[in-house]
Protein backbone atom coordinates (compact mmCIF):
# COMPACT_ATOMS: atom_id res chain seq x y z
CA UNK A 1 0.00 0.00 0.00
CA UNK A 2 1.57 3.15 -1.03
CA UNK A 3 1.94 5.75 1.89
CA UNK A 4 -1.29 8.33 2.40
CA UNK A 5 -3.33 5.79 1.14
CA UNK A 6 -6.71 4.89 3.10
CA UNK A 7 -7.12 1.14 3.29
CA UNK A 8 -10.89 0.36 1.95
CA UNK A 9 -13.71 0.59 3.86
CA UNK A 10 -14.69 -3.58 4.86
CA UNK A 11 -18.85 -4.15 3.88
CA UNK A 12 -20.84 -5.84 6.54
CA UNK A 13 -22.42 -8.55 5.16
CA UNK A 14 -24.82 -10.65 7.93
CA UNK A 15 -24.52 -13.91 8.02
CA UNK A 16 -27.32 -15.52 5.68
CA UNK A 17 -30.48 -16.44 7.90
CA UNK A 18 -32.20 -19.77 7.25
CA UNK A 19 -35.76 -19.40 5.51
CA UNK A 20 -38.69 -19.53 7.83
CA UNK A 21 -41.01 -21.47 6.03
CA UNK A 22 -44.62 -20.26 5.84
CA UNK A 23 -47.81 -22.47 5.20
CA UNK A 24 -50.82 -20.73 3.43
CA UNK A 25 -54.41 -22.16 4.24
CA UNK A 26 -56.58 -21.27 1.28
CA UNK A 27 -60.55 -21.87 1.91
CA UNK A 28 -62.30 -23.07 -1.02
CA UNK A 29 -65.09 -21.55 -2.68
CA UNK A 30 -68.54 -22.82 -2.18
CA UNK A 31 -70.64 -22.59 -6.02
CA UNK A 32 -73.73 -22.81 -6.93
CA UNK A 33 -75.23 -24.44 -9.71
CA UNK A 34 -77.88 -21.74 -9.54
CA UNK A 35 -75.52 -18.84 -9.33
CA UNK A 36 -76.23 -17.73 -6.36
CA UNK A 37 -74.32 -17.76 -2.81
CA UNK A 38 -74.81 -20.43 -0.62
CA UNK A 39 -75.78 -19.66 3.07
CA UNK A 40 -73.42 -21.64 5.00
CA UNK A 41 -74.83 -19.84 8.17
CA UNK A 42 -77.20 -23.32 8.83
CA UNK A 43 -74.25 -25.78 8.91
CA UNK A 44 -72.55 -24.14 12.24
CA UNK A 45 -74.39 -21.48 14.52
CA UNK A 46 -72.67 -19.88 17.68
CA UNK A 47 -75.65 -21.04 20.61
CA UNK A 48 -75.96 -17.51 21.53
CA UNK A 49 -77.51 -16.69 17.91
CA UNK A 50 -80.67 -19.43 18.88
CA UNK A 51 -81.60 -16.80 21.51
CA UNK A 52 -84.19 -13.91 21.11
CA UNK A 53 -82.64 -10.17 21.90
CA UNK A 54 -83.28 -9.50 25.99
CA UNK A 55 -87.04 -7.46 25.16
CA UNK A 56 -88.54 -10.71 23.72
CA UNK A 57 -87.44 -13.20 25.92
CA UNK A 58 -90.46 -14.05 27.83
CA UNK A 59 -92.59 -14.25 24.64
CA UNK A 60 -89.72 -15.89 21.99
CA UNK A 61 -88.87 -19.45 22.73
CA UNK A 62 -85.92 -18.88 20.00
CA UNK A 63 -84.98 -17.49 16.53
CA UNK A 64 -85.71 -19.57 13.93
CA UNK A 65 -83.81 -17.53 11.70
CA UNK A 66 -81.91 -14.77 12.38
CA UNK A 67 -81.77 -11.04 10.85
CA UNK A 68 -78.09 -11.49 8.99
CA UNK A 69 -79.26 -14.93 7.13
CA UNK A 70 -82.42 -12.74 6.05
CA UNK A 71 -80.42 -10.08 4.98
CA UNK A 72 -78.34 -12.50 2.49
CA UNK A 73 -81.09 -14.45 1.62
CA UNK A 74 -83.43 -11.78 0.36
CA UNK A 75 -80.43 -9.98 -1.28
CA UNK A 76 -80.06 -13.57 -3.54
CA UNK A 77 -83.77 -13.78 -4.36
CA UNK A 78 -83.47 -10.27 -5.47
CA UNK A 79 -80.90 -10.95 -7.74
CA UNK A 80 -82.41 -14.20 -9.66
CA UNK A 81 -85.55 -12.05 -9.96
CA UNK A 82 -83.95 -9.30 -11.42
CA UNK A 83 -81.97 -11.93 -13.57
CA UNK A 84 -85.69 -13.97 -14.91
CA UNK A 85 -87.71 -10.98 -15.50
CA UNK A 86 -85.05 -8.33 -17.17
CA UNK A 87 -86.40 -6.89 -20.59
CA UNK A 88 -90.08 -7.64 -19.22
CA UNK A 89 -92.78 -5.33 -18.36
CA UNK A 90 -92.99 -6.59 -14.29
CA UNK A 91 -95.83 -6.38 -11.96
CA UNK A 92 -95.54 -7.10 -8.50
CA UNK A 93 -98.59 -7.73 -6.74
CA UNK A 94 -97.67 -8.63 -2.68
CA UNK A 95 -100.36 -9.59 -0.83
CA UNK A 96 -101.09 -7.92 2.73
CA UNK A 97 -100.03 -7.37 5.44
CA UNK A 98 -97.43 -9.75 6.19
CA UNK A 99 -95.18 -8.98 3.36
CA UNK A 100 -94.56 -5.64 4.08
CA UNK A 101 -90.88 -6.09 5.25
CA UNK A 102 -89.64 -8.67 3.22
CA UNK A 103 -91.40 -7.00 0.59
CA UNK A 104 -89.79 -3.55 0.96
CA UNK A 105 -86.17 -5.29 1.17
CA UNK A 106 -87.19 -7.66 -1.80
CA UNK A 107 -87.91 -4.08 -3.83
CA UNK A 108 -84.81 -2.26 -2.35
CA UNK A 109 -82.35 -4.84 -4.30
CA UNK A 110 -84.37 -5.25 -7.52
CA UNK A 111 -83.01 -2.65 -9.90
CA UNK A 112 -85.57 -3.04 -12.71
CA UNK A 113 -88.44 -1.28 -14.21
CA UNK A 114 -91.66 -2.45 -12.29
CA UNK A 115 -95.21 -1.57 -11.23
CA UNK A 116 -96.51 -2.09 -7.79
CA UNK A 117 -99.75 -3.43 -6.42
CA UNK A 118 -101.49 -4.46 -3.53
CA UNK A 119 -104.34 -7.65 -2.64
CA UNK A 120 -105.77 -7.77 0.45
CA UNK A 121 -106.82 -11.23 2.02
CA UNK A 122 -108.20 -11.90 5.23
CA UNK A 123 -108.80 -15.12 6.75
CA UNK A 124 -109.91 -13.68 10.60
CA UNK A 125 -113.00 -11.20 9.88
CA UNK A 126 -116.39 -12.50 11.98
CA UNK A 127 -118.37 -14.33 9.34
CA UNK A 128 -116.05 -16.37 6.85
CA UNK A 129 -116.24 -19.01 8.06
CA UNK A 130 -113.82 -21.98 8.83
CA UNK A 131 -110.84 -21.35 7.00
CA UNK A 132 -112.87 -18.97 5.22
CA UNK A 133 -110.91 -16.08 3.25
CA UNK A 134 -112.50 -12.36 2.29
CA UNK A 135 -110.60 -9.91 -0.07
CA UNK A 136 -110.17 -6.70 1.55
CA UNK A 137 -108.53 -4.74 -0.88
CA UNK A 138 -108.92 -5.32 -4.98
CA UNK A 139 -105.97 -5.31 -7.67
CA UNK A 140 -106.03 -1.63 -9.58
CA UNK A 141 -103.43 -2.24 -11.96
CA UNK A 142 -104.38 -3.61 -14.93
CA UNK A 143 -101.86 -7.27 -15.69
CA UNK A 144 -103.03 -8.22 -18.72
CA UNK A 145 -100.16 -9.25 -21.35
CA UNK A 146 -97.92 -8.26 -18.41
CA UNK A 147 -95.77 -10.74 -16.36
CA UNK A 148 -96.55 -11.16 -12.82
CA UNK A 149 -94.77 -11.90 -9.46
CA UNK A 150 -96.75 -12.43 -6.73
CA UNK A 151 -95.38 -12.17 -3.14
CA UNK A 152 -96.92 -13.48 -0.09
CA UNK A 153 -95.08 -13.98 3.53
CA UNK A 154 -95.46 -17.51 3.68
CA UNK A 155 -96.69 -20.76 1.87
CA UNK A 156 -98.23 -23.12 3.92
CA UNK A 157 -101.64 -25.03 3.18
CA UNK A 158 -102.00 -23.32 -0.59
CA UNK A 159 -105.34 -22.40 -0.01
CA UNK A 160 -105.02 -18.40 -0.05
CA UNK A 161 -102.38 -18.63 -3.35
CA UNK A 162 -104.95 -21.08 -5.00
CA UNK A 163 -107.73 -18.34 -4.45
CA UNK A 164 -105.81 -14.99 -5.27
CA UNK A 165 -104.27 -16.98 -8.60
CA UNK A 166 -108.13 -17.90 -9.41
CA UNK A 167 -108.39 -14.61 -9.78
CA UNK A 168 -105.83 -13.29 -11.49
CA UNK A 169 -105.37 -15.83 -14.20
CA UNK A 170 -108.86 -14.60 -15.86
CA UNK A 171 -107.15 -11.19 -16.15
CA UNK A 172 -105.01 -12.87 -18.69
CA UNK A 173 -101.40 -12.22 -17.77
CA UNK A 174 -98.55 -13.31 -19.63
CA UNK A 175 -97.19 -15.41 -16.96
CA UNK A 176 -97.09 -15.58 -13.27
CA UNK A 177 -94.61 -16.85 -10.60
CA UNK A 178 -94.87 -16.65 -6.84
CA UNK A 179 -92.07 -15.72 -4.50
CA UNK A 180 -92.56 -16.54 -0.66
CA UNK A 181 -90.20 -15.73 2.37
CA UNK A 182 -91.17 -19.24 4.02
CA UNK A 183 -92.35 -22.52 2.82
CA UNK A 184 -94.33 -24.66 5.20
CA UNK A 185 -94.85 -27.92 3.04
CA UNK A 186 -95.86 -29.86 5.84
CA UNK A 187 -98.96 -28.15 6.11
CA UNK A 188 -99.80 -28.49 1.97
CA UNK A 189 -103.35 -29.25 0.44
CA UNK A 190 -103.55 -27.13 -2.47
CA UNK A 191 -101.59 -28.19 -5.39
CA UNK A 192 -99.12 -24.67 -5.53
CA UNK A 193 -95.92 -24.43 -5.47
CA UNK A 194 -93.78 -21.31 -5.24
CA UNK A 195 -90.92 -20.56 -8.02
CA UNK A 196 -88.71 -18.48 -5.76
CA UNK A 197 -88.57 -19.57 -1.56
CA UNK A 198 -86.57 -18.09 0.93
CA UNK A 199 -86.42 -20.47 3.55
CA UNK A 200 -87.91 -24.25 3.94
CA UNK A 201 -89.37 -24.26 7.60
CA UNK A 202 -90.58 -26.75 9.41
CA UNK A 203 -94.22 -27.23 10.88
CA UNK A 204 -93.97 -24.72 13.97
CA UNK A 205 -96.28 -21.26 14.29
CA UNK A 206 -93.50 -18.28 13.52
CA UNK A 207 -93.70 -14.58 13.76
CA UNK A 208 -91.54 -11.90 12.98
CA UNK A 209 -90.61 -10.14 9.67
CA UNK A 210 -93.95 -8.92 8.90
CA UNK A 211 -95.96 -12.33 10.17
CA UNK A 212 -98.31 -11.91 13.30
CA UNK A 213 -99.97 -13.36 16.00
CA UNK A 214 -102.72 -11.31 16.70
CA UNK A 215 -101.29 -8.50 14.92
CA UNK A 216 -98.26 -8.56 17.62
CA UNK A 217 -94.42 -9.02 16.61
CA UNK A 218 -94.75 -8.13 12.90
CA UNK A 219 -91.92 -5.41 13.71
CA UNK A 220 -89.43 -8.68 15.34
CA UNK A 221 -85.93 -8.12 12.37
CA UNK A 222 -85.71 -12.40 12.79
CA UNK A 223 -88.45 -14.87 11.97
CA UNK A 224 -89.21 -16.58 15.74
CA UNK A 225 -91.07 -19.55 17.47
CA UNK A 226 -93.78 -18.45 20.03
CA UNK A 227 -92.73 -19.39 23.78
CA UNK A 228 -95.56 -22.27 24.63
CA UNK A 229 -97.56 -20.20 26.79
CA UNK A 230 -97.92 -17.95 24.13
CA UNK A 231 -98.69 -20.02 21.70
CA UNK A 232 -100.35 -23.15 22.97
CA UNK A 233 -103.33 -22.70 21.90
CA UNK A 234 -102.28 -21.43 17.80
CA UNK A 235 -102.78 -23.91 15.11
CA UNK A 236 -99.50 -24.15 12.88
Amino acid sequence: MKAGCKPAPQLYCPAPQPRQRRTFFFEPAVVNLNSSPIDKTHLKKPAHSLRPPPPWRGEIRSVLISRARLARRVHTLARQIEKDFAGRDLVIIALLNGTVMFLADLLRGVSLPLRLDFIGVSSYREGAGAGGLIFTKALRLGVRGRDVLLVDDILDTGRTLTRVLAKLRPLQPRRIKICVLLDKPARRVEKVAADYVGFTIPDEFVVGYGLDYGEKYRNLPFVGLLAPGIAQDVTP
